[in-house]
This record gives C-alpha cells, sequence and structure tokens, in this order.
C-alpha cells in the first residue's frame, strides 16, 4: 500500500463494478469518513472495499456526482510524471500505428487509462483539456510527462469543457508553453485542413469524424452536397475533393467559416465549395421553401442534450433536423446525421431520426450506424465513451 495516501472505503457489496473493471465510484457508493470530506477536490486516494481490502488508487472529488475516478489497480503505484508518460506512450505508439501524421486525439480519458483526460494533437502542438479536479491537481507531473515523450513546441490547455463545471472547476484558457500557431494545419484523409486551437470549438478540431467524413465522401461524385454545421469545413472539404459537382456549408461562426475558406483555397476547391453564415435551422426551412435539393445532405450539429434534463428536448431537435434535412435532400439522395450528445443512445437518435423522416414524408433505409474515429477508443464498460452516434440513410 501507498502509507502517505488518505484511505477511502466503499459500502458493503459496492466494490463488484469495480472488479469488473469499471473505472468510476459514485458518491453514494462510498462510506466517507470525517478525514475524507476534508480532503481537496482531486485528492489521490487509496481505495479500500468494505473488508478493508485494496481496490486501487483513485481520484476523489465528493462535490462530483462521479466520486471517485479510479487511476491505477494498483495500490503501491506512484502517480508522477514517469507513471503518465507510460500512459502516454502506450497511448501514442497506437495512434502512430493508425495514422501517418501526427494529427489525432492523443488521449481520450478513461479509455486511455487517463481519467478525464483529453490530448490532441496537431503535430508539435498540443491541446489539452483536464476534466476532472484529480487531473487538475496533476497538471505539473502532466505536462512534465507530455514533455518527455513529444516535446511539443506549444501546449495550450483548453478549460472551457462543461464536465469541469460539474467538477467545481473554473473555465477558460491557459497558455502552457510557446504561442499558437494560429490557423493550425493539420492533415486528413489527404487534404490541408486548418484548426484553431486557441479560442476555437472544443480543442480546435474534431478528429472523432476523421472515418465518417472519409466514408460519406465516397457518395459525393457529381452530387450537389449541403454540409450543415459544416464549421472548418471538414465534410465540406472531403466531399469536393471526392468530385462533388457543388457544395454548400453552413455555420453560426464566421471564424470557422474563414478558415473553411481558407483551406478551400489552398486545396484548390475554392470553385466547387461554397461556405454561408447562418442558423442551420432557419437555413433550412428557407432552402426547402425555395425549393432547393441536394443528392447529399450532412448534418452534424452540436450537442442538443448536454444533460439528463435536456434529454427530451434533444431529442426533439434530432427529430425536428431530421425533417428539415429530408425536405432539402432529392429523391433517391443520401443524409448523413449525426449526434454528439453523450446522453443520446443510439436506439433513442435513431428513433428520432426515424419520426423526422416521417414527418418529411420520407422513408428511408440505414447502410450504415457509425461512431467516433479509431483515436477515439471505447471503454468496454463506459458507454458514455461512445458518444459519437452517425447514421448514413438512403432516402427514397
Amino acid at each position: 500500500m501507498v502509507p502517505d495516501l488518505p484511505n477511502v472505503t466503499l459500502l458493503p457489496g459496492r466494490h463488484k463494478r469495480l472488479a469488473q473493471g469499471y473505472p468510476w465510484v459514485y458518491s453514494n457508493e462510498l462510506d466517507l469518513s470525517e478525514e475524507a470530506r476534508a480532503l481537496p477536490a482531486g485528492a489521490l486516494v487509496h481505495l479500500l472495499n468494505a473488508k478493508r481490502e485494496s481496490e486501487g488508487l483513485a481520484l476523489l472529488n465528493r462535490q462530483s456526482l462521479v466520486a471517485a475516478r479510479l487511476i491505477s489497480r494498483s495500490s503501491k503505484q506512484a502517480i508522477d510524471a514517469a507513471f503518465l508518460a507510460k500512459r502516454i506512450e502506450r497511448a501514442k505508439a497506437l495512434r502512430d500505428g493508425l495514422f501517418e501524421a501526427p494529427y489525432y486525439r492523443l488521449i481520450h480519458a478513461e479509455a486511455d487509462d487517463l481519467p478525464a483526460l483529453v490530448v490532441d494533437r496537431f503535430g508539435d502542438s498540443l491541446v489539452v483539456q483536464l476534466n476532472c479536479a484529480g487531473m487538475e491537481r496533476l497538471q505539473a507531473p502532466l505536462i512534465e510527462a507530455l514533455e518527455s515523450v513529444l516535446k511539443p513546441k506549444t501546449i495550450v490547455l483548453n478549460d472551457e469543457a462543461a464536465l469541469r463545471q460539474l467538477e467545481g472547476l473554473p473555465k477558460g484558457e491557459r497558455l502552457i508553453k510557446g504561442t499558437p500557431d494560429d490557423p493550425q494545419r493539420l492533415q486528413e484523409n489527404g487534404l490541408g485542413l486548418l484548426a484553431r486551437i486557441s479560442g476555437g470549438q472544443k480543442t480546435g478540431w474534431f478528429f472523432d469524424q476523421r472515418e465518417n467524413r472519409a466514408w460519406i465522401a465516397r457518395f459525393a461524385k457529381d452530387r450537389r452536397v449541403l454540409d450543415a454545421y459544416c464549421y472548418a469545413g471538414g465534410f465540406a472539404l472531403n466531399a469536393a475533393r471526392a468530385g462533388a459537382r457543388e457544395v454548400l456549408g453552413l455555420d453560426r461562426s464566421e471564424a470557422a467559416l474563414a478558415l473553411a475558406r481558407h483551406a478551400a483555397k489552398d486545396n484548390g476547391l475554392d470553385a466547387t465549395c461554397r461556405f454561408e453564415r447562418a442558423e442551420v435551422f432557419a437555413r433550412l426551412a428557407e432552402l426547402a421553401r425555395q425549393g432547393e435539393r441536394f443528392a447529399l445532405t450532412i448534418v452534424d450539429p452540436p450537442a442538443f442534450a448536454k444533460s439528463r434534463k435536456e434529454l427530451a428536448q434533444g431529442l426533439k431537435g434530432y427529430r425536428k433536423l431530421a425533417r428539415l434535412a429530408a425536405l432539402v435532400t432529392e429523391p433517391e439522395g443520401m443524409l448523413f446525421i449525426a449526434s454528439c450528445s453523450q446522453q443520446v443512445d443510439v436506439r433513442s437518435f435513431t428513433e428520432a431520426v426515424a419520426s423526422g423522416l416521417k414527418d418529411a414524408g420520407r422513408q428511408g433505409r440505414i447502410l450504415r450506424c457509425s461512431g467516433a474515429a479509431a483515436d477515439h477508443p471505447v471503454h468496454p464498460l463506459l458507454p458514455e465513451s461512445a458518444y459519437l452516434k452517425a447514421l448514413t440513410i438512403a432516402l427514397d
């Protein structure tokens, strides 16, 4: 055991999921002593079952519903820069075997055995999200570990994730090293693309849709394509490169659209792509009234349900979005629609989309149900880590 760590004990019988490999302990599963209640948020603790047997080391935050996040099954493990570096090296080796260029999600939280930690890699620049109080307290050894493994020129801490609020952590952004070279260039599916790693959405790019962008582009050749919620043009430019006749991208962010236009020009696709600032729901309704139709419609919205209390309203949003998208898709056209809402499961999302198609008077067949790219692994016992859902539908 680690003698200098405080002990925190589970209630009787509440260790069984941990024993099966589950990495979280909820607040109602802990028998907190006065000493444990006095611990600061994010404290590293030795987790014991009711028989006083070790279950491993965890990051404790009793203010959070997820009160303890397991970081090591060994009670003798020092949680230091060397430990973190080994986990980072393992994650890096996996990604380097998947991708030719160093543009990917390097660390995907619990699925890479580093709880609530997200690291996206843009060559020699890193964007890091410390999404629990325990990882926040490990910031110094983590940065040391990233330096030793990757020797980056730039490290940005992006503190905008909603999870930080649930952990009692402030939001914002911190520059740890270097100067962000924005717009940041990256490579994806043979394209040169642009992201803004400081002040952009999330970490600056949505690597999770990489494989879905390559997949849906195969339906773009000689077709008119609509990319709603296009952000910096990932889907749009993949479609244009695949031979689309015309691509229209819609997004409310002029900063993101500027990146899309710049990337289109850099790739020689600016004659094919047009990007327009718009509120997507209103613009889709307007396009439908105007009789505009697309052979391939892509809708990849932000999360409509960020908490359980928003679930019902979020599902209504996906239903409405599917209806509007179907209305602007020509007969026998293709529809790609995605949800990144962690709270929405695949079945509920599929039912909402099916209802939306029915509202539009359309029918279709699901050709593919997909998730995030391979650099976003899924923890086998945490369905929450399989947050991305995408349907490719051949409409009648």
